[in-house]
C-alpha cells in the first residue's frame, strides 16, 4: 500500500511535471531545462512587516513553508521580519543588490526610487482587489510591472492584498477639507501626495513606529490597514475618531520580489512552484484579511470611546479631484509614470464599466 506521504509526493511531482510542460504563465527570465533533484537552494527573504505580524508576515512565512513542502526541501527559504536582517523600508534595495534573494512588502514603499511602481500597489479612488488581480494576471499589468522593475534586477509577483482599507484614525473630527490643513498624518504613496495637496503633512513610517508616533502626538492621524490590524496595534487607545472609506487604498497589492540572478538560477520546476505558491498565497491572504476584519469591526464598534465616521461626501469629492490633479501632474513630469498611468487608466475604465452593471449594481439593491 502507498503511504500518505508517498501519495502526496507523487501528486506534487506529477503536478510540477504538468506545470513545467505547459510553461508557467508567471515564468520569466532564463530557465534551466534539466532538473537536478539533488541540488538544494537556501534563500533569504526579508519583509517590511514587524515580527509576528498577523496575516502579512504570517502569510510570507506560510508561502515560504509551502515552497519548502512542495519542493521536498530543495528550495528552503528563511524569512526575516522587518529589522531582523534589513531595515523594513530597505527590502527592495536588498533584493535588487542581491543581498537577499526575496522580499515582501508593497510597491508604494519604493515611490522615491520608482514612482510608477505605485500603480502596482494602490491608487487613490482606484481599483479594488478584484480589479487589480484582473489587471495584473490577465490584463497586462504584471508584464508592465516586470518591465518597470527590470532595470533593478528584480522580478515581482502579487503576493497578497489588504482589500479596501479604512480611512484612518484622527485625533479630531474631519468635517471639511479645512480640518486636514496642517494635519500630520502617516500616509504613504500617492495617497500621501494627495493629502499634501489638500494641505496636510504626510509622514512615512514603518508599521512598528505608528502607534508610538500617534500616542505621543508626533503625528495627528494615521492610516494603517483595517479593523483587525488597527485593533491589534491598539490605535483606538491613541485616537478615537475612526474614518471610512479608505479612499487612498482601495485594494493594496502586496508584492513578492525576487532577485533576477537568483530566479534564473532555479530549474523550471522550482520556478513553477514559486509562481503557483505566490498565486495561492495571494488569494489566501486577501481571504484571511476579509474574514478577520468582520469580527474586529464589531469589537471596535463596542468600544465606548471609538467613534466611527464616514468621511463627508464633499471631502471625498474634493479628494477625488485632488487625486486626478496629482496623477496628471506626476504624469506630465515623468514619461514612464505617464506610460504606466495610461495603461492603468485604460484597464480601469473597462473595469469600472463592468463593475457598474455587475457588483456595484448588485450591492445597490435595497436590503
Amino acid at each position: 500500500m502507498f503511504t500518505h506521504h508517498l501519495i502526496r509526493t507523487l501528486f506534487i511531482s506529477l503536478l510540477m511535471l504538468v506545470l513545467t510542460a505547459c510553461g508557467p504563465e508567471d515564468s520569466v527570465g532564463d530557465t534551466t531545462t534539466s532538473v537536478d533533484a539533488s541540488k538544494t537552494y537556501n534563500w533569504k527573504m526579508v519583509t517590511t512587516w514587524p515580527p509576528g505580524f498577523p496575516v502579512l508576515q504570517e502569510g510570507a512565512e506560510r508561502f515560504a513553508q509551502n515552497i519548502n513542502d512542495m519542493s521536498n526541501g530543495r528550495l528552503d527559504i528563511k524569512v526575516y521580519a522587518g529589522g531582523e536582517l534589513i531595515p523594513p523600508l530597505q527590502t527592495f534595495d536588498a533584493v535588487s543588490q542581491g543581498t537577499v534573494e526575496m522580499g515582501h512588502g508593497s510597491a508604494y514603499y519604493w515611490a522615491g526610487k520608482v514612482p510608477e511602481a505605485q500603480f502596482f500597489s494602490t491608487v487613490p479612488f482606484g481599483m479594488t482587489a478584484r480589479g487589480m488581480n484582473a489587471w495584473l494576471y490577465d490584463g497586462g499589468g504584471l508584464e508592465l510591472w516586470r518591465e518597470v522593475y527590470k532595470p533593478f534586477h528584480v522580478i515581482p509577483f502579487p503576493l497578497g492584498n489588504t482589500g479596501v482599507q479604512m480611512g484612518g484614525w484622527f485625533n479630531k473630527e474631519i468635517n471639511s477639507l479645512d480640518d486636514i490643513k496642517g494635519l500630520k498624518m502617516r500616509i504613504p504613496g500617492l495617497g500621501g501626495k494627495v493629502f499634501a495637496k489638500a494641505g496636510g503633512n504626510p509622514v512615512l513610517l514603518a508599521g512598528s513606529e505608528v502607534y508610538t508616533a500617534l500616542e505621543r502626538n508626533t503625528i495627528d492621524a494615521t492610516e494603517w490597514i483595517g479593523p483587525y490590524h488597527d485593533q491589534r496595534l491598539g490605535l483606538y487607545r491613541a485616537a478615537e475618531h475612526y474614518y471610512y472609506p479608505g479612499w487612498h487604498e482601495p485594494g493594496t497589492v502586496l508584492e513578492l520580489t525576487i532577485n533576477q540572478r537568483a530566479w534564473d538560477s532555479l530549474p523550471a520546476d522550482l520556478q513553477a512552484i514559486v509562481a503557483n505558491a505566490a498565486m495561492a498565497e495571494n488569494v489566501r491572504m486577501l481571504s484571511e484579511m476579509e474574514q478577520k476584519n468582520l469580527s474586529a469591526l464589531q469589537e471596535l464598534k463596542d468600544r465606548p470611546k471609538v467613534q466611527i465616521h464616514r468621511f463627508p461626501d464633499d471631502v471625498l469629492a474634493k479628494l477625488r479631484i485632488l487625486t486626478n490633479e496629482t496623477l496628471a501632474e506626476e504624469a506630465s513630469n515623468d514619461p514612464e509614470f505617464k506610460r504606466i498611468y495610461d495603461a492603468y487608466q485604460a484597464f480601469r475604465e473597462q473595469n469600472d464599466a463592468w463593475s457598474d452593471i455587475s457588483e456595484n449594481a448588485y450591492l445597490a439593491i435595497e436590503k
